[in-house]
């Protein structure tokens, strides 16, 4: 990093013990703040329900379980970008020096973040030599985007996905070991795209032990091979044996491999989390919330993909996917189209809204599309996602989940989702935003769901035409 331009910022060296529903006792050790960022502007902790790791950094900056302001989002993205272009040359740390000190203003102050993120992309930065970034699924899928879209002009992009595309062929496969649903797929319609020898940046929201992104980089290498990898997250909690596991396997394949992040320290963790699953909060008795059903599939007819799907039980979905979230890839060429047709879907889905107290809400690892369209939606809007990652809520004050509602997926019945952090009458106008179509009687519970906690109404939005004959939820 060049220390000539971020001399102004310290690393910040602190040391404090985080109790989690008084069974768990997590001790955060910070050693590289590169910004000096408040470390309660990253995250939230609570108890995982997984028995490979007992406790879970919320993060409130993704937009995953803790609804944001979709700029704030964008910028966390944007700024791992603005860090890795500082590394490149002195000439380009002082180019994007204002833009860095503007971005870090709208992390600390939401007020500021849209100014902050539309100068980032006025700017219309470019890396020195192409990058190729891939977010990884389901969490980051969004951060990987955005940072992509900071420097989009000599880059590419695309997203690990943990969905069957049987037309397809997987380029890329390799494991999450600590999570509840492993594996890792990567459709590129353009394999050419990854076999090139410019630096591939791996983007994930929390490198905790570094194997997912070891993992991916040995199978890439078998393929792909190049000399340099960048590892990007906005936190990094390594233990020392980690960062040997990546000295080892740079030695043997002889390769390169860099890191940056936002925040970065060590962790230990002592107890368990409770052995039962929370019963979810009963919404019978709230009123339903009136409910339209959208289908936008003219307004995607230039980013449309026509594949289709399998779930785990092996019913298809032959409804096509679009594009526009890089789950097949995308680069520089495309990025107008995209931009136009967000814009567009935004203002339509806009006019709709009836009061200020607004959520738009992704769904699973469709996230940074949904995000891009809530920051154009106008003010008082609040983004967040759905997620498959299971999690205790408690009312305790500072816990970081509050209340969730379990549902099976759309996409794979057997697999539940989660909505996480919305109260019953917290939001007049909730949209909820879907990829592509699917069966109605999939769709239905979460529906349901959602009827009780919108205030007035909610707004399902399907992102293709209606091939599986919707009418409306009660018929």
């Amino acid at each position: 990093m060049s220390s000539s331009i971020l001399s102004d910022y310290c690393p910040d060296m602190s040391k404090y013990t985080v109790n989690i529903l008084d069974r768990i006792d997590v001790q955060i050790e910070v050693t590289h703040n590169p910004f000096e960022l408040p470390v309660d502007l990253f995250f939230a902790m609570a108890a995982r329900i997984n028995k490979k790791r007992s406790f879970l950094f919320v993060s409130k900056m993704l937009g995953k379980h803790i609804p944001v302001n979709p700029y704030t989002s964008l910028l966390s993205g944007a700024a791992l970008a603005l860090l890795l272009l500082t590394e490149q040359d002195d000439d380009t740390a002082l180019r994007v020096k204002p833009l860095l000190q503007q971005a870090l203003e709208g992390l600390r102050d939401e007020s500021q973040a849209q100014a902050a993120y539309e100068a980032l992309v006025a700017a219309k930065l470019s890396p020195s030599a192409p990058l190729a970034f891939i977010g990884f699924a389901e969490t980051a899928t969004a951060l990987g985007h955005a940072m992509y879209n900071v420097l989009a002009e000599r880059a590419t992009y695309i997203h690990t996905t943990r969905e069957d595309i049987p037309e397809l062929v997987s380029v890329i496969n390799f494991e999450e070991e600590h999570s509840h649903a492993v594996a890792h797929r990567c459709y590129a319609l353009k394999p050419e795209a990854l076999s090139g020898t410019e630096p591939i940046v791996l983007v994930d929201d929390e490198i905790t032990t570094g194997k997912t992104a070891l993992n991916i980089i040995r199978d890439i290498q078998s393929k792909f091979p190049r000399k340099r990898y960048i590892i990007a997250s906005l936190l990094d909690w390594r233990s020392e044996s980690d960062e040997r596991a990546c000295e080892e396997l740079q030695a043997e394949l002889g390769i390169a491999i860099e890191s940056v992040c936002l925040l970065k320290g060590r962790i230990t963790a002592v107890g368990s989390p409770p052995d039962e699953i929370p019963v979810p909060r009963d919404l019978s008795g709230f009123p339903e919330a009136e409910i339209s059903i959208v289908h936008l599939g003219d307004s995607l007819e230039q980013v449309k993909l026509a594949v289709g799907s399998g779930d785990s039980s092996g019913h298809p979905n032959g409804s096509p996917y679009t594009i526009a979230t890089g789950r097949f890839g995308i680069e520089a060429a495309q990025r107008s189209a995209i931009d136009g047709e967000i814009s567009r879907i935004a203002e339509e889905l806009r006019q709709q809204r009836s009061s200020e107290r607004t959520l738009i809400m992704g769904t699973s690892e469709f996230m940074y599309v949904p995000m891009r369209i809530a920051a154009e939606m106008g003010t008082g809007v609040r983004y967040q996602s759905t997620t498959r990652s299971p999690i205790h809520t408690s009312d305790e004050p500072g816990y970081a989940v509050t209340s969730g509602q379990p549902y099976p997926s759309p996409e794979d019945l057997d697999v539940r989702h989660f909505i996480y952090n919305v109260a019953p009458g917290q939001y007049d106008d909730i949209f909820v935003l879907f990829e592509r179509d699917m069966p109605q009687e999939r769709v239905a519970p979460m529906l349901q769901i959602l009827r009780r906690l919108a205030g007035s109404k909610v707004h399902a939005v399907f992102l293709t035409a209606n091939t599986h004959g919707w009418e409306s939820l009660d018929q």
